[in-house]
Parts: C-alpha cells; sequence; structure tokens
C-alpha cells in the first residue's frame, strides 16, 4: 500500500464519524440504484397504458435495465481502470441521473427501451467500485460489514424507495418516478464528493491489467456461485405475488406486506451475513447455500398456507447474505485485477435474477404448480454449492508458493 493510500485509510478508519459519512455517501447512490431498478415493476401496467403497449411487452423495460448491467459492468470497469475511484463514483452517478431523467422524458416505447438499457450500464460498475472503496476504508476486520452497509442501500431502497417511487409515480404520472430517482443521483454525487475521501491512483492501473482478471480459475468460480447459487432466490421472488395468491388466498391488497417481508429480510440478511464474512469468509459462503437450498425448498411446503408462506418469504429475502461475501471473495481472488473482477460480481447477480425466473417460469408452464419454484430455488442452491466446494477444494490445492485464501 502506498503512503497515500495508507494515509486516507488512517483518516477514515481512525475517524468514525468519517467513516460513516463515506459509507452513507456510497449507500446514498446504492438506494438511488436501487429504487431505479425496482420501481417500475410496480409502475408497469402505468407505463403500459401511457405507451400504448401490452403489460407483458412493458415488463421487456425489466430486462433492458438487467441487459444494461450485465453488458456496462465489465465494459466500464475496464474503461475506467486508470481513472480516481472518487470521481468514477461521481461520474457514474451523474450518468445514473441523467439516464434517469431522459427515461422520464422518453417520448415512446422505443426510446424508453433504449433508456432503461443505459440507465443499467453504470449499476455493476457503481457497486463493485462503490465496494472496493469501502473495503479499503473499512477498519482491520470489517471489509465485508464496509461493504455491507453499501448494499444496504440497495436492499432498503424495496423497503423505502420503490413504494415512494412508486407512491410519486400515481400521483404525478409514472415519469415523476424516474424524475425522483435521478434527484437522488445526483444528491448521490454530492455526498460522495463531500464525504468520500480522494484515494490515490495506481499508477500500474489499467485496461490489460484488469482484463487479468479473467484468467483467474478462482474469479470465474466465484462468479459461478453467484450466478447459479444466487439464481434460486429469484426463481421463488419472481412468482410470488401470483403463488401466494393462488395458493394460500393471498388479498391483492396484502402483495405489499409480503414484499416488504421480503425487504426485510434482505436487509437482515445483508447485516448479519457481512458480520459473519467477516469472522469466516468461506464457511459463510457455503453456509449460506445451504441456508437457501432449505429455504427455498421449505417454500414448496409453506406456500399454501398464509402466514407459513409470508414468513417464509422473509427467509428468502435473507439469501441476499452472500452478496457481500462473494464480493470480499472476489476481491480476495482477483489480484491486480480489482475493478473488473467487482463489477462482475453484479453481472453474475443479474444473470442469476434471469436464470432463476427463466426455470421458475418453465416449471409452473410445465404443469408442476406454482410452489415448484422452490424446488428449482433448492436445486439452484445446491449447484451453487457444488461451485462452491470445487473453489475451496482447489484454493487448498494451489502450490504452497502461491497460495489462495481458503478460509
Amino acid at each position: 500500500m502506498s503512503s497515500g493510500s495508507a494515509l486516507a485509510q488512517s483518516h477514515v478508519a481512525g475517524s468514525s464519524p468519517s467513516f460513516l459519512k463515506a459509507l452513507l455517501a456510497l449507500g446514498v447512490g446504492g438506494f438511488s440504484i436501487g429504487t431505479g431498478e425496482f420501481v417500475i415493476m410496480g409502475l408497469l401496467p402505468d407505463a403500459a397504458q401511457d405507451l400504448a403497449i401490452s403489460i407483458p411487452t412493458a415488463g421487456h423495460l425489466i430486462s433492458a435495465y438487467a441487459l444494461g448491467v450485465v453488458v456496462g459492468a465489465p465494459i466500464l470497469a475496464v474503461l475506467s481502470a486508470k481513472m480516481p475511484r472518487r470521481t468514477l463514483l461521481m461520474a457514474l452517478m451523474l450518468f445514473y441521473a441523467i439516464a434517469n431523467f431522459a427515461s422520464a422524458l422518453a417520448p415512446g416505447y422505443g426510446t424508453m427501451i433504449i433508456m432503461r438499457l443505459i440507465s443499467g450500464l453504470p449499476h455493476g460498475t457503481f457497486f463493485g467500485v462503490a465496494a472496493l472503496v469501502a473495503a479499503h476504508l473499512a477498519p482491520p476486520g470489517k471489509r465485508a460489514q464496509a461493504v455491507g452497509y453499501v448494499m444496504l442501500g440497495l436492499t432498503s431502497a424495496t423497503l423505502v424507495g420503490v413504494p415512494l417511487a412508486a407512491g410519486l409515480g400515481q400521483w404525478l404520472g409514472w415519469r415523476a418516478a424516474f424524475a425522483l430517482v435521478g434527484f437522488i443521483a445526483l444528491l448521490s454525487m454530492a455526498l460522495i464528493w463531500r464525504w468520500t475521501p480522494a484515494l490515490p491512483v495506481d499508477s500500474a492501473a489499467s485496461p490489460w491489467r484488469e482484463l487479468g482478471a479473467l484468467r483467474s480459475k478462482q474469479v470465474w468460480l466465484t462468479l459461478g456461485i453467484a450466478a447459479i447459487g444466487f439464481g434460486g432466490m429469484f426463481s421463488v421472488f419472481s412468482y410470488i405475488k401470483p403463488t401466494l395468491m393462488e395458493l394460500a388466498g393471498l388479498p391483492v391488497q396484502g402483495v405489499p406486506f409480503v414484499l416488504a417481508l421480503f425487504g426485510v429480510g434482505m436487509v437482515i440478511g445483508n447485516l448479519v451475513g457481512s458480520r459473519l464474512a467477516d469472522k469466516a469468509l468461506m464457511p459463510t459462503i457455503g453456509g449460506m447455500l445451504v441456508w437457501a437450498g432449505l429455504v427455498l425448498g421449505l417454500f414448496c411446503f409453506t406456500a399454501s398456507h398464509l402466514w407459513l408462506g409470508a414468513f417464509n418469504v422473509l427467509l428468502i429475502g435473507t439469501v441476499v447474505a452472500l452478496g457481500p461475501a462473494l464480493q470480499i471473495r472476489l476481491m480476495d481472488v482477483a489480484g491486480d485485477a480489482q475493478n473488473l473482477a467487482a463489477a462482475l460480481n453484479h453481472s453474475a447477480f443479474n444473470l442469476a435474477n434471469a436464470l432463476g425466473a427463466w426455470l421458475g417460469g418453465i416449471t409452473i408452464s410445465m404443469g408442476f404448480g406454482w410452489a415448484s419454484t422452490g424446488w428449482v430455488g433448492s436445486l439452484l442452491a445446491a449447484g451453487g454449492l457444488v461451485i462452491f466446494g470445487s473453489a475451496y477444494l482447489s484454493a487448498r490445492n494451489v502450490a504452497p508458493g502461491r497460495k489462495i485464501q481458503a478460509n
């Protein structure tokens, strides 16, 4: 670590108020992105009516955003390798604000699809770089918790940001929700400029060095855990509304309550999982995959009971604890290619979203029933556990001189 880097870390980590302010600035950015990603799900009927399209067609706005995340994360991470991280974070927030303002003004469906794709481009890179900055500024032994606090912005958006933006969209029109997201992004940019210290740039950083992460077997295995093991949560959650309404008799008025329970579970998982990861990283990842398999499989039996099913949804939300742990693992195995590896983590999460929803939809359409998504989720968690086992054994079997941390 350079002397400038050490000074920046000492200044922030040694001062709790300064450290927390930096995390708050980054968390507000995560809150903006989380709100912007999820709010359209509650406004699809309004968007469909205004754009003169069907609701299923309006659902492509969600897919376009996810595609933007998958594509944008590696590209922006590589191209920005030599940019100071605070400057990069501010630029990404400005980009996100402009894209959401443009979404609010999009005149038609075609333009809106393009704007949603563009809005997704900075998502993964922001969270990846924010996680790197948070971990760098964290006191010893608190890296995963620092990353968890940044991710708390994303998870808390499901509890506060999305209902707020959706309410504004119902009041002033669905486009107003995206304008609100843009203003929150500008607020985050200002807070990052004010509260996040300028960390020194690595003079050896380059796009080619970032691409070196793709040569690491451990990087690919960790991304595989995220893309497969995390997919189970989305397999169930993507169909949670029709499942509980059809099987448990959930009234439509109760849907926001169930969604809020999922958000509560995400917040709990994020906070508890990050603390466990700081104590024992690899056991936390393996343990959370086992936990995911259990609570997702349990949903097959609780989905037909209203209160048990609703509580099970909260437990499924806690699976998000995998996020901070996998982010730290990528930092540990990526070597000098930190930006790309950290950003790819969020590409993997969005692939998990697409994979889980797709497989869950297949089982339902094949006549296995709404609750079959629980079995899909459990099997995906088991698949993630197999990849985890491979990563763990591979890390233990490397040459002693180049040992990768396996615990």
